[in-house]
């Protein structure tokens, strides 16, 4: 039987643990998956090509926004950021067909864009305890320059003011309990689509 996948949209501001709490839910919630991104970024220890992300070629990038490939692109730190038409009409093609819903890690600008294409979308900003808690996580990342990291904070601050434009807002101050939480809302948005 084919049913419509929920489109989970999650936002947060460098520093919040997004991706940690999203592979936290892809790990203990069934059905569910993750559409992969773009990016012109360097890869990063740990990540994997077509799990993390699609890593391409600025060249490569340029390209397909100029073919109207992507549903939102933007460009972040000097590297460019994109989520493909292509491949998310087949992964939802692929999810409606097995009953899977479907995680989305974008930010702020992404979502505005992705949500006029698919409305069927639902979206979660994550939120950091406070934050002076954020500039600590950010200053003691210490992988970049001080000059990154004042652009990383300046950035979350105007991402912050954006959050009431969010369906749900997840407070990560304990990492166990905003996953509890999420996937709470997960459940609670899987009924009322089966409800419809």
């Amino acid at each position: 039987m084919e049913r419509e996948p929920v489109i989970f949209l999650f936002s947060a501001p460098s520093g919040t643990g997004k991706g940690t709490l999203v592979a936290e839910l892809l790990g203990s919630i069934g059905s569910i998956r993750r559409i992969i991104t773009c990016t012109t970024r360097a890869k990063r220890h740990g990540e994997t090509e077509g799990a993390s992300y699609y890593f391409l070629k600025r060249e490569k990038f340029a390209e397909w926004i100029q073919k109207g490939e992507f549903i939102e692109w933007n460009g972040m730190y000097g590297d460019l950021y994109g989520t493909r038409r292509k491949y998310v009409e087949r992964i939802i093609a692929e999810a409606r067909e097995i009953g899977d819903d479907l995680v989305l890690e974008i930010d702020v600008d992404g979502k505005e864009n992705f949500i006029t294409h698919f409305d069927n979308a639902v979206t979660i900003f994550i939120l950091p305890p406070s934050l002076e808690e954020l500039k600590r996580r950010i200053w003691t990342r210490k992988a970049e320059s001080k000059e990154q990291m004042r652009k990383r904070l300046a950035r979350a601050e105007k991402e912050l003011a954006r959050k009431d434009g969010y369906d749900y807002q997840v407070v990560n101050d304990d990492k166990d309990k905003a996953v509890m939480e999420l996937a709470g809302i997960i459940e609670k948005e899987r009924e009322a689509r089966d409800k419809r």
